[in-house]
């Protein structure tokens, strides 16, 4: 169990808004189209779906980008967008949330990761993708790099967001891992299955089970199963910390030459788990920013993304209800 103290949450809150945090991978906005179905089309065996509201959030890596920002840290996204209507409700959705939209750079060949949800009576009709999994052009990667190196001495630690849609190429990975290695930044990484093994030498790697099953090839079943594997990643790709989660039973800390350490998940009613893990790893880098141990910040990033999971929808975390809940819990 870990031991915090109403005075050590204090000492940890105070810090979080010192500190600018890069986040680099692939951006994405989220649209919802809300509406009635009354009938079915006379065109084909589908239901029309009326229309009377429609919003955008953030998705993927500007979601981790939100939830920096609400922690009240100072995000700061680098990514690409395209040339296209969502890129313009993706920026007007930047500048709301005062995080800057300089470092989104512009790809014509490919449109703005736009994920937009139809919902009718609580209940989602269709969803429809827009995007492009090519890998980033050599230009582009070029100009990211730069763009990133000529201010990494504003930054001070770089959040990885990779969901496999091109932004995250192998090459920028280990150019930015060397840059941040080199600068003695914090830099932590929420990975996916193409590129798991290229995030050597990182803070903290943090896949979950089923990311870590895909990229093994194997099936986790036990505890042991779990502390094996656990030790096995670690050593393979040398990062300082490997955070594994493990969904309902809370989380899963491997550091070289110390025992696996078990944070639980406190019981809790779930609405919606879709963000939370953009929660834990945006709390977990900042709290590590802030001075915590890799044990407390993990407890404190668990404990965000549980507050997360009781919202419907993808919901960010606010920094006064993370840390009023967590004294709250304090006897």
């Amino acid at each position: 169990m870990i031991d915090l103290s109403k005075e050590r949450l204090t000492e940890i809150k105070n810090k979080f808004r010192k500190f600018n945090v890069a986040i680099i991978g692939d951006m994405m906005l989220d649209g919802y189209l809300w509406g009635e179905v009354n009938r079915i089309s006379p065109e084909a065996p589908v239901p029309i779906v009326e229309i009377d509201n429609e919003f955008f959030r953030f998705g993927g890596a500007a979601n981790v980008a939100l939830n920096v920002a609400k922690l009240g840290a100072n995000a700061i996204p680098f990514g690409l967008l395209g040339d296209d209507d969502s890129s313009v409700i993706f920026k007007n959705l930047i500048l709301t949330e005062n995080m800057t939209a300089d470092f989104l750079l512009q790809d014509s060949s490919r449109p703005t990761t736009t994920k937009t949800r139809v919902i009718s009576s609580d209940q989602q009709i269709v969803r429809i993708d827009k995007e492009s999994k090519n890998k980033i052009s050599n230009e582009l990667e070029i100009a990211l790099f730069n763009s990133l190196k000529s201010n990494i001495n504003n930054i001070d630690a770089i959040i990885l967001e990779d969901y496999n849609k091109g932004v995250l190429s192998q090459s920028l990975i280990l150019k930015i891992i060397d840059l941040a290695n080199s600068e003695n930044k914090v830099i932590t990484v929420d990975p996916k299955f193409e590129n798991f093994f290229t995030f050597n030498n990182v803070t903290v790697f943090k896949p979950n089970l089923k990311e870590t099953e895909d990229s093994f090839g194997i099936k986790i079943h036990t505890k042991d199963d779990i502390e094996n594997i656990g030790f096995k990643l670690l050593e393979k790709i040398s990062c300082k910390y490997l955070l594994l989660t493990l969904g309902a039973d809370g989380m899963a800390i491997f550091e070289k030459d110390k025992p696996m350490l078990i944070i639980p998940t406190k019981a809790r009613k779930v609405m919606d788990v879709s963000g939370a893990g953009d929660t834990v790893i945006s709390t977990l880098t900042i709290a590590l920013l802030a001075g915590a141990t890799i044990s407390e910040a993990t407890y404190l990033a668990n404990f965000a993304g549980g507050l997360v999971c009781e919202e419907a929808g993808v919901v960010p975390i606010e920094i006064d209800k993370l840390f009023s809940h967590l004294v709250a819990e304090i006897k």
